[in-house]
């Protein structure tokens, strides 16, 4: 199982809307590297859910129920998505001033590129992360 990190804003797509709706697709990233990650992603893989701009914090984890697949929405067929459902309610949401303060956490790819969308965690970072957020690990 692989670990990923996957942002949004809350004014546009956010936890309590996915909670509402059970699953959606996680569309709309146009990132090169991002559109990498999301192709590296497989079924059962886990994600934090992250508020992105307002909140700036991990509030829910969400696993990977359909891998890779094109988006409709794109007319030159380059770009996918995948699917996604909740998991777990983050119990503390952990910030990013939280994430910057912990030494376990410095080379976390939010904190290392903190524009890119969809980023891989590593599994003691999920740990590290797991632990603040007050979710199993």
């Amino acid at each position: 199982m692989a670990y990923w990190l996957l942002k949004s804003e809350p004014s546009t797509y956010s936890w309590q809307t996915l909670l509402a709706e059970s699953r959606t697709h996680w569309e709309g990233v146009r990132n090169a590297q991002a559109q990498q990650n999301l192709k590296a992603m497989r079924a059962g893989d886990r994600a934090f859910f992250y508020h992105s701009g307002a909140g700036k914090e991990i509030v829910g984890v969400v696993e990977i129920v359909r891998t890779f697949y094109p988006d409709p929405a794109d007319p030159e067929g380059k770009l996918g998505m995948v699917d996604v459902k909740p998991l777990d309610r983050a119990p503390k949401p952990v910030s990013l001033a939280a994430m910057k303060e912990n030494p376990e956490l410095k080379n976390l790819s939010v904190l290392k590129q903190p524009r890119l969308s969809v980023c891989p965690i590593r599994e003691r970072e999920w740990k590290v992360l797991s632990a603040l957020a007050g979710l199993p690990g």
